[in-house]
């Protein structure tokens, strides 16, 4: 594909559109309401790649419509909604220019959000949001009554385009939250390390790099371990001190170690949950480390995490935590939760030992 470069010019998109917090209560509304429009104008501009099409200067609309091998009126009329929202930007000659936000599309930019909004715009999504009201009404999920089987089988056995955008916004996700795992738990005394339900064990491999001495256990399905971090395989840098394991946390963790690290899988249903902490602390020897690492619908900064938690409500039945939840559900598991902190400005880790307090 062709990348578009050409001259700069000044804005009249951000003049035009004043922000969001200073719109009347009823225009505010509508921005809301048609938020379907957005989320689909984003997943347009994704899938015809033209963020990735656009260079570091302005290009007219028919540049960029060659380039994509697209309509121009109609590309004209999309990036004008775009940058309505500060996602591209109007130049005053009609051209369109990146923004902080557009770049974030592209395939090549560092902390790429591309597969995400792939993922959370996937044609289910389209069938699922509308029935919010009915899994609010029962609390459980309705991809189940959709399709007629749960969301993983669904994804898996029907939907395997979706299933690729699942795996691929996972791996962004857990590959940009990895570095800063590393960088924020203080592996003093530890020897082992498992983590439970790691995806592709990106988490482990970062801190199998930064301590030397490490060893570490990635847990996790079997398909899903088969393809795990190539540092990690056979013939990879971390392998000699790195096992896979596939397995299902949520009826066995057939590991022993001094640290167990289960982030971002606690937000499947309570019982699932209940399941994956009880196998934990069954496996783990007393006085062994848990660290939890969660986005929290009480600790956000932004509507992100509050809308995932609807998004899990409506295909698995799940929910994100409050710090007040999380705590609940691990002492119920016989966990002795010793410290709460923010890991970055999206995630928190919830540290504690296995035994109740008191316990030796």
């Amino acid at each position: 594909m062709t990348t578009v470069d050409t001259d700069t010019d000044t804005d009249r998109t951000a003049a035009a559109q004043p922000p969001p917090a200073a719109l009347p209560p009823p225009m505010r509304l509508r921005e809301i309401v048609f938020g379907a429009a957005r989320a689909a104008s984003v997943r347009a501009a994704v899938r015809l790649r033209v963020a990735d099409a656009l260079g570091d200067r302005p290009a007219s609309i028919g540049e960029l419509a060659s380039a994509v091998d697209v309509e121009p009126d109609p590309l004209r009329r999309l990036l004008r909604s775009l940058a309505c929202c500060q996602i591209f930007a109007e130049t005053e000659d009609g051209r369109f220019r990146h923004t902080e936000m557009s770049r974030l599309l592209r395939e090549d930019t560092a902390g790429s959000l591309r597969n995400i909004a792939l993922w959370c715009t996937e044609p289910w999504t389209w069938e699922a949001w509308p029935l919010l009201d009915r899994a609010v009404r029962t609390g459980g999920c309705v991809v189940n009554e959709i399709y007629g089987k749960d969301f993983f089988a669904y994804l898996h056995e029907d939907a395997p385009e979706s299933a690729r955008v699942f795996d691929a916004a996972m791996t962004t996700s857990s590959r940009q939250s990895a570095t800063d795992v590393a960088a924020f738990l203080d592996l003093d005394g530890v020897k082992e390390v498992v983590d439970i339900g790691g995806g592709q064990g990106h988490v482990l491999a970062g801190l199998l790099e930064k301590h030397p001495a490490l060893h570490g256990a990635l847990l996790d399905l079997p398909q899903v371990v088969a393809n795990a971090d190539p540092r990690l395989r056979d013939g990879g840098a971390l392998a000699s001190r790195a096992t896979l394991v596939p397995g299902d946390c949520r009826r066995e963790v057939p590991v022993e170690a001094d640290l167990y690290i289960i982030k971002n899988i606690l937000e499947w249903n309570d019982e699932s949950t209940r399941r994956t902490l009880a196998n934990v602390v069954a496996a783990a020897r007393p006085g062994a480390r848990v660290v939890v690492i969660e986005n929290l619908v009480d600790n956000s900064p932004s509507s992100f995490t509050t809308a995932m938690d609807l998004f899990l409500l409506l295909n698995v039945g799940g929910r994100k935590h409050t710090e007040e939840s999380m705590v609940a559900r691990m002492t119920e598991a016989g966990l002795n939760v010793t410290d709460i902190r923010p890991v970055n400005g999206a995630l928190h880790a919830f540290d504690s030992t296995v035994g109740a307090p008191g316990t030796p």
